[in-house]
C-alpha cells in the first residue's frame, strides 16, 4: 500500500535513535488519536517523542479563538462549506494568507521548542503544523519532516515543499496532495486505530458488561468528541422506534445534559431505552455490545470497521466532513443519512436488514503492525537523523515524554 521514495528499515540497532516532536491541534480529537499512534510507534524504536498542540503554540487568545471560530463555522454548513471548498481546497490568496498568518505565529516558537528538545524528527498530525514545520525545514537542513494526514482529502494548507514525506491513509488522499504538489513522496497506510478495538468482547459478552439485553436490536450513537450532529432527536427516535440506544456525548456537557433528560422520560419497554455516557475509554465495549453504529464520519468510522460493525453515517459535519462521508461509502460496510431523526431510523432499520455487509477485515491485525508499517514507511527518515541528537540531554534512555506542551 505505499508509494512514493525508497523506504527504509526502523533506526538500526547500533544507533541512538532520534528525538522526535508531534505536533497535534486540539481542534477536534482525530489529530490526537493520529498523534498518540505515532508517538506509540516511534517508541518501539526507542525514540524519545515530545507531542505540542499547535493551537496551543499559537498563544494567547489565538487558541481559543481558533477552536470557537471552527466549532462556529461547522455549525454553519454553508459558511464552512464555503470556506472548505472554494478556499482552502483551491489554494486561493485567501488560504495562503491563512496559513501565513498562523506559520508566523509558530515558527518562532516551534523553532525554540526543537532546540529546547533535541528533536531532530518533525512529524504534524495538523495542516497548520504542516505549514510550519515545512518552513523550519528550509533552515534545518540535518531535520527530516514527515506529515500525517487522515482526512479523505488533503486541502492547500496540508501541502509544503518542505516536507519530505506524506503519510496518509487513502489513494484518494495521496492523489489529493498530489494536486498541489506532483512530486511529493507519498506513503498510503491504514488509518491507526487504538489497540482496545482490537480486543473488543464478543457481543454477548459486552451487553452482558453494560447491562443490555441481548435479544434487543442495540444502536451506539455517537458525534465524535464533540457530540456533532442533532443526537437527541436521533436517539428520541431510535429509543420510540424500539431500540436500546447508548448515546456518547464525548466531550460536549450540554449534550451530555439533554440525553440524560431524554433517557429520564424516554420510554423503557422489552429493553428499549437510552444510556448515556461522556467522553469515555468504554467505546470499544459500546461498539461490541450495539448491531450498528451511528457516527460522524471520521475516527469512529475505523473503529467500528475493526470491530466489524456496520455503519450509518451521518451527514452532520460539513467541508473536510463530506469527503471522508464520501470515503467511508467507498469502502462498504455503511450507510449515510441525513440528521434528520426518520433518516437515521431509516438507516438503522435497512442496516438491520443487511442492506450492508461490515464483515470485512481490517487491513491490519493489531496496532503493534500499525506501528510496524509506520516505522518502515518513515525508516529512511528516521536513519538520517539518528545520532544527532544534543549529546547529555534528558531522555537518552529513550522514553516517551507524554503529552508534554499539551
Amino acid at each position: 500500500m505505499a508509494s512514493g521514495g525508497a523506504r527504509g528499515a526502523p533506526a538500526r540497532s547500533g544507533s541512538r535513535a532520534p528525538r522526535a516532536l508531534v505536533l497535534t491541534g486540539s481542534i477536534g480529537h482525530g489529530h490526537d488519536s493520529a498523534a498518540d499512534a505515532c508517538r506509540s510507534a516511534l517508541a518501539t524504536a526507542g525514540t524519545t517523542t515530545t507531542v505540542f498542540d499547535a493551537m496551543a503554540l499559537l498563544g494567547g487568545p489565538g487558541r481559543w479563538l481558533g477552536e470557537a471560530a471552527f466549532r462556529r463555522a461547522v455549525s454553519v454548513a454553508p459558511l464552512y462549506d464555503a470556506l472548505h471548498f472554494s478556499q482552502l481546497r483551491a489554494g486561493t490568496p485567501m488560504a495562503e494568507a491563512m496559513e501565513k498568518a498562523a506559520s508566523a505565529r509558530l515558527v518562532p516558537r516551534l523553532r525554540h521548542e526543537i532546540a529546547a528538545s533535541g528533536a531532530h524528527l518533525l512529524v504534524s498530525v495538523f495542516a497548520t503544523g504542516a505549514g510550519a514545520l515545512g518552513r523550519l525545514r528550509r533552515e534545518l537542513p540535518e531535520h527530516r519532516v514527515v506529515v500525517v494526514c487522515l482526512d479523505a482529502a488533503a486541502h492547500r494548507l496540508w501541502a509544503h515543499e518542505g516536507v519530505d514525506r506524506y503519510v496518509v491513509s487513502s489513494e484518494m488522499t495521496a492523489g489529493t496532495i498530489r494536486q498541489y504538489l506532483p512530486f511529493a513522496d507519498v506513503v498510503v497506510l491504514p488509518p491507526p486505530v487504538r489497540p482496545g478495538f482490537f480486543v473488543a468482547p464478543g457481543r454477548a459478552e459486552a451487553r452482558d458488561a453494560l447491562g443490555v439485553d441481548r435479544a434487543v436490536p442495540c444502536v451506539l450513537l455517537m458525534g465524535g468528541g464533540w457530540g456533532m450532529g442533532s443526537l437527541v432527536d436521533a436517539a428520541g427516535a431510535l429509543v420510540s422506534a424500539g431500540y436500546r440506544v447508548l448515546a456518547v456525548a464525548g466531550d460536549n456537557t450540554a449534550l451530555r445534559r439533554r440525553l440524560q433528560a431524554l433517557a429520564r422520560r424516554a420510554p423503557r419497554q422489552a429493553g428499549s431505552g437510552v444510556t448515556v455516557y461522556g467522553y469515555t475509554s468504554q467505546v470499544p465495549t459500546l461498539m461490541a455490545a450495539c448491531d450498528v453504529v451511528v457516527t460522524t464520519p471520521g475516527q469512529t468510522c475505523h473503529e467500528a470497521r475493526v470491530v466489524r460493525r456496520p455503519l450509518v453515517v451521518l451527514d452532520a459535519l460539513p467541508g473536510h466532513g463530506r469527503e471522508n462521508l464520501l470515503l467511508q461509502m467507498a469502502h462498504g460496510g455503511a450507510l449515510a443519512c441525513t440528521p434528520r431523526p426518520a433518516s437515521v431510523v431509516a438507516g438503522v432499520a435497512a442496516v438491520l436488514d443487511g442492506a450492508v455487509d461490515a464483515d470485512a477485515p481490517w487491513p491490519v491485525p493489531d496496532a503493534d503492525a500499525w506501528d510496524r508499517l509506520f516505522l518502515q514507511a518513515v525508516g529512511d527518515l528516521v536513519d538520517a537523523v539518528a545520532d544527532r541528537g544534543l549529546p547529555g540531554d534528558p531522555g537518552d534512555d529513550g522514553a516517551v515524554e507524554a503529552g508534554a506542551g499539551r
